[in-house]
């Protein structure tokens, strides 16, 4: 086999790899309201987002892609770009394993744009990364958790005005059947942005490769492209039907304590900041953004019932996110060069 095909190939299986474990590594942010709640088991609950991150991509147009595939500038005529791509899939999975592990729901899209643009500064310098796109996400970090928390703590009190005279059980029944819509409406925006990325960094490979130009566009009627977005998704909905036990009880046990009107807060909120993100294309961490809307609802009852401890670790691991994935896929690229160093 031609090595650029080896490699291509090589790189699309690590890219559909990092979707799976991005979907397992996620799975918390789409389903830790609903499984607290108890309104479904997590069993169930994780075959529930995991059906509808798959069916996004009949919804979202691929501006968040389009985004990602510029972080770094591509040249077709200089294979190494491809290593850049690849080094950066690695360096953020890496982080998104460790980050699993230690039961951290850091963002795993921060961990691949950290990556590709710390492969990127390895390989050429600052004069290499697209720096607009990485503001705009770095911009996101902190507003994406604050239109979390603003809209769910803004549903919660509305929701407490209008059911003011309902009696507890009747509210508790309602809200347990309209968790079923809030949680698939998450998990739909959590599918479009998040599958998106990887559908970014596979169309930025193929353009380093060759096999398509910079002004190639993704779309499910084109042949040449619908393999890209039906794997991606696909990848995606198999990582969050594995599930992410570890960050589950993080997300919806530690933060604060939901009942099903919460929950539906949380998810309503989460799914709003994440409809908006995806249209104008900014990718953003869904982590941040379910768990802004949690503590936005704990916060309608009383500010001590919000465990600031876990959350103040959850930032702490926010922030760490994009220098260290950039450092580790800056390493892997610096070891490629060293096994080939013809590039």
């Amino acid at each position: 086999m031609d090595p650029v095909w080896l490699l291509v190939v090589l790189t699309v299986a690590i890219a559909l790899l990092f979707d799976v474990i991005n979907g397992f590594h996620d799975a918390a942010n789409s389903i830790a309201t609903v499984v607290s709640t108890r309104v479904l088991s997590p069993r169930i609950a994780v075959l529930w987002a995991a059906f509808f991150n798959f069916v996004a991509m009949f919804v979202f147009h691929p501006r968040v892609a389009d985004t990602v595939s510029k972080i770094v500038i591509i040249r077709a005529d200089d294979p190494a770009y491809m290593y850049v791509v690849l080094a950066g899939l690695i360096g953020a999975i890496i982080w998104d394993l460790l980050t699993w592990w230690w039961g951290l729901p850091t963002s795993s899209s921060h961990a691949l744009i950290g990556g590709v643009a710390g492969a990127g500064l390895a390989y050429q310098g600052a004069s290499i990364i697209y720096w607009d796109k990485i503001w705009k996400v770095v911009e996101f970090i902190p507003l994406a958790p604050l239109i979390g928390f603003v809209c769910g703590f803004a549903i919660m009190v509305g929701i407490f005005w209008m059911f003011r005279a309902w009696r507890p059980s009747d509210v508790d029944w309602l809200f347990r059947k309209g968790q079923l819509v809030s949680a698939a409406l998450y998990s739909l925006g959590h599918g479009g942005n998040d599958a998106q990325k990887t559908m970014g960094i596979i169309l930025a490979l193929l353009v380093a490769s060759g096999h398509m130009s910079v002004t190639t566009e993704l779309s499910l009627t084109h042949w040449n492209t619908a393999w890209i977005v039906l794997s991606c998704h696909l990848a995606m909905a198999v990582g969050t039907a594995l599930g992410g036990w570890r960050i589950v009880k993080t997300m919806g046990m530690k933060i604060t304590k939901l009942k099903p009107v919460g929950g539906f807060c949380a998810e309503t909120a989460g799914a709003f900041t994440l409809f908006l993100a995806t249209h104008a294309g900014i990718p953003v961490s869904t982590t941040h953004t379910i768990t802004g809307a949690i503590i936005g609802v704990g916060s309608t009852t009383r500010l001590s019932g919000i465990k600031w401890g876990v959350a103040q670790r959850i930032v702490w691991a926010w922030v760490l996110t994009l220098p260290l994935s950039g450092l580790v896929a800056a390493l892997c690229f610096r070891l490629a060069q060293a096994v080939h160093p013809g590039f």
